[in-house]
């Protein structure tokens, strides 16, 4: 039987490596799907579980026989969900809402198996890591702006590159700050029986 095929739904190239130290061959399928987010959610796992599930599905119909893994960030403070900012003002409401602060991060995971056209399992989680921010000044935040890595990452900022320099500490899981948490999906892999430190099973 043919290797099932790896799909990655998603066009990030921060997941796509790290998709890569599972040492199994996939693809890259995005999702073209309309994200709306509620600008407060008492649940906000449950946005991001339903966004991730959506992704996936968009992209199920293109592979009969496929594992189809998507994922969804968000990034939660005082109940409200900051999504991508549409311009440097946007940009820094958000990093000064955040400097000096612990928020929560959530990278909803979903997997798709597919066998014969059907989906036969669907696997959702929703990690979440705690994100310290250090006091920044707006000469700070400026600077940061100028760099333009605010603009395609919730909450106006990513980890792992000069997002890093704004960062006090991380409780949880690095990478599900990245935008994938790679612990989780190894688990999820696993007790699917898809994947092991030793290569791909199934």
């Amino acid at each position: 039987m043919e290797p099932l095929r790896w799909v990655l739904a998603s066009g990030s190239p921060r997941r796509q490596a790290l998709m890569q130290l599972f040492g199994v061959p996939f693809e890259v399928h995005p999702a073209q799907i309309e994200e709306h987010l509620p600008e407060c959610a008492a649940r906000p796992a449950l946005v991001g579980k339903r966004l991730a599930r959506a992704k996936a599905e968009a992209v199920a119909p293109h592979y009969p026989d496929a594992l189809i893994i998507a994922a969804d960030t968000l990034v939660v403070i005082d109940g409200r969900i900051l999504g991508k900012p549409a311009d440097e003002r946007e940009a820094f409401e958000m990093l000064r809402l955040l400097s000096g602060r612990t928020h929560t991060v959530i990278t909803a995971l979903c997997l798709l198996l597919r066998r014969e056209g059907r989906t036969v399992r669907t696997v959702l989680d929703a990690p979440r890591s705690r994100v310290t921010f250090r006091p920044l000044s707006d000469a700070w935040i400026r600077w940061y702006i100028a760099t333009g890595e605010p603009f395609d990452k919730a909450g106006a900022y990513g980890i792992q590159e000069y997002g890093a320099l704004l960062i006090d500490k991380v409780q949880g899981c690095y990478f599900n700050v990245v935008g994938l948490p790679l612990a989780t999906l190894a688990q999820r892999l696993e007790e699917l029986g898809l994947w092991s430190p030793t290569g791909q099973v199934k």
